[in-house]
């Protein structure tokens, strides 16, 4: 049987999109993944049919700092790490969803001759997505606008695993005795957590609880910070993240593509903090204004959210959470699996 590869990490948003391929594939294929020490070495071990491989990632710092005059050195360590697992692997085909894991890998099939099908989530593409385009086949992207004008680009959509899209509330419900007539309010901040979201609502947690039961994925890194209180509940993590979407009324969420395209997909009305500028290149910035654009979302900045505004928000948000669902049922709909798998399959060796 022939094998696949897949590559990405260091989040959620890098690997459950290859985990959605894969599902569709399961029986057609071996599986390996390559990845480094981030949430793929936590996560890929627990799937089924799939053998883990890791390598000795870098990723260039937004600082200018020494550590950055190593990364040439550590990228070679890491690119002849992946080729020599390539080489034992003989795959038919890389699927990478880019990032500074998959960089290395897809650099060591291109060496090696090994065709790669890569994937973009966000409107502009990282630094490390703009070197791997030159080294891949073809670029699939998560939005329309990103593919236009490179032939190497087609537009797919986002991959989704079937278990978000198939998630049962019941199972949230029964955690806490919530208030039965009051919405429900679901917090994401991001398969790592967010601060500047987790402050904020515990910060408002008794005029977020007057209006809503919440549900609130803190993220790992907050697993000593608890809060309590009546229609609150607070998780570090959320492996049946279809479960928590379904019992959502209206949704708080950074705006990772990943996140957002799910959103999208199960018409969750949601209001969009994305990571500021201060800590990023600014992508889910991008996002946030692209959805905000085509009346899919809300947004606010994190300098422009006070705490008077941001309740305000959440409040209009629900308001209007019809007007935000019928704008979603008039986007055009793909099966990005679909679309990925017949271009893997045209692309394959």
């Amino acid at each position: 049987m022939e094998t696949i590869v897949l590559t990405g990490g260091g989040t959620a948003g890098h690997i459950y999109p290859l985990l959605a391929v894969k599902e569709r594939l399961n029986g057609k294929y071996n599986f390996a993944y390559i990845g480094s020490y981030g949430m793929e070495s936590q996560i890929i071990p627990k799937e089924k049919d799939i053998d883990f491989y890791q390598i000795s990632a870098v990723k260039l710092a937004r600082t200018l700092t020494l550590k950055n005059l190593l990364i040439p050195f550590k990228l070679l360590q890491a690119i002849k790490q992946a080729e020599k697992i390539l080489r034992k692997l003989k795959p038919c085909i890389i699927f990478s969803k880019g990032g500074f894991v998959a960089m290395p890998v897809v650099i060591a099939a291109s060496k090696l001759g090994f065709p790669v099908i890569s994937h973009e989530s966000d409107l502009s593409f990282g630094l490390a997505n703009k070197i791997i385009l030159r080294k891949c086949n073809i670029m699939c992207t998560a939005f329309k606008q990103t593919a236009e004008g490179n032939e190497k680009c087609v537009y797919t959509g986002q991959p989704i695993r079937k278990k978000v899209l198939q998630g049962d509330k019941r199972k949230i419900l029964s955690l806490a005795k919530f208030d039965k007539d009051k919405p429900n309010l679901l917090v994401i901040g991001g398969s790592l957590g967010a601060n500047f979201i987790n402050e904020k609502v515990w910060k408002n947690l008794d005029n977020l609880t007057e209006r809503f039961n919440v549900v609130h994925i803190a993220g790992k890194q907050a697993k000593d910070n608890k809060h309590t209180a009546k229609n609150y509940i607070q998780v570090d993590y959320a492996e049946n993240i279809g479960d928590y979407l379904a019992f959502a009324d209206i949704v708080l969420s950074r705006a990772g593509s990943g996140a957002i395209n799910e959103l999208l997909t199960l018409r969750k009305p949601m209001l969009l903090i994305p990571l500021s500028k201060r800590c990023s290149r600014g992508d889910q910035i991008e996002n946030a204004k692209l959805f905000k654009s085509q009346n899919l979302c809300d947004m606010v900045e994190e300098e422009d959210c006070d705490d008077k505004l941001f309740l305000i928000k959440l409040d209009n948000l629900f308001k209007n959470k019809e007007k935000y669902k019928k704008n979603m049922q008039k986007m055009q709909s793909f099966d990005a699996c679909d679309k990925i798998i017949e271009l893997i399959e045209k692309t394959k060796k």
